[in-house]
């Protein structure tokens, strides 16, 4: 069976995708503060199905942690076959206010840690002839205001897929979804006002975290010839923003 690392896995996004993954995956599902979340879906997983979910903890801050998180996942089944970067950082940080240790957090939570994880298992999932889907955002292409620093991190989450997915073929296929209005974040800020952001979407709704984690399963599982793909979940959002 095929195994699956999910970052950012005890909640939101997250978990949706593994509970998707799950159907036919073992999962390993990576945590930095939510321990007892991650614990608790790797026993629900593991009550549908004996040993097939594992919890790992990493801070993923540096290429060291990374290379610690993929000797452990790999550890708990033998093997990865997809790699789901998943975890994000989020928040406004307007010009003017934006400190460095914002600025670090940021990259290093959407940039920095996706490619040292990548890096990282780049063996194991040549050997698994597996994959890694990456989570962009549609402001990667046309930026959030106030939101700079993080816009431009999904940039380069963007051309990091793109240029990983010529890297690493033909033996590990790299995508990425760019999800639109699914989740709200806990606290509004400037330019992420729920009510104006639904009126301008085509589909005149917000989606459904199971939409982005079936599109991850396509990608994963039923796309054996699409690579350096960016696929927008978004209800048409970014035709209109």
């Amino acid at each position: 069976m095929a195994t699956a690392l999910i970052t950012g896995a005890a909640a939101r996004l997250g978990r949706a995708i593994v509970e998707e993954l799950h159907r036919d995956h073992q999962i390993v599902i990576h945590y930095r503060h939510s321990s007892q979340a991650a614990q608790s879906l790797a026993d629900i997983l593991n009550q549908r199905r004996t040993n097939s979910a594992v919890a790992v903890h990493s801070e993923l801050g540096s290429a060291a942690d990374c290379q610690q998180l993929a000797t452990a996942a790999i550890a708990c089944f033998g093997e990865i076959s997809l790699l789901v970067n998943n975890a994000s950082a989020f928040y406004p940080t307007p010009i003017g206010n934006a400190d460095e240790q914002q600025w670090d957090e940021l990259m290093g939570s959407n940039l920095k840690a996706p490619f040292f994880l990548s890096q990282a298992l780049a063996p194991a999932l040549a050997d698994a002839g597996g994959c890694i889907v990456n989570l962009a955002d549609i402001h990667a292409e046309k930026p959030m205001p106030g939101h700079t620093i993080y816009s431009a991190a999904k940039a380069g989450l963007v051309m990091m897929t793109k240029s990983l997915a010529r890297e690493l073929a033909p033996r590990i296929r790299v995508n990425a979804v760019a999800p639109g209005a699914i989740l709200w974040p806990e606290q509004e800020s400037e330019g992420y006002n729920k009510e104006q952001i639904l009126a301008r979407i085509p589909m005149q709704r917000s989606g459904d975290p199971s939409d982005i984690a079936r599109t991850v399963r396509f990608l994963a599982a039923d796309a054996p010839y699409i690579t350096g793909q960016v696929i927008a979940v978004d209800g048409g959002r970014s035709l209109n923003i």
